[in-house]
């Protein structure tokens, strides 16, 4: 018998092919892991949406409200386009 107190976000880890498959139900933008918490955020619509035992909670009621610590820089974004482009 397993210990059912355990956290419901632990257990199986998130597959990679997946994650490059799937999109923010809001925005229909990207998502990036956060290894960390666990959670799929969308930077768009400003929502974490947990993953529990390796399936992500694709419902918008369920995720979290990002803050402003949850979000990257845009200094360091890695996604923020050729500075060339102007």
């Amino acid at each position: 018998m397993t210990d059912q107190s355990e956290t419901p976000t632990t257990g199986a880890a998130l597959d990679p092919a997946l994650l490059d498959l799937l999109i923010c139900p809001l925005t229909k933008g990207p998502l990036r892991y956060d290894r960390a918490r666990n959670e799929l955020v969308s930077e768009q619509a400003g929502l974490a949406y947990p993953v529990r035992d390796g399936i992500p909670i694709m419902l918008v009621d369920d995720a979290r409200q990002l803050d402003d610590a949850d979000r990257i820089p845009d200094a360091v974004r890695a996604d923020k386009g050729d500075p060339a482009d102007g």
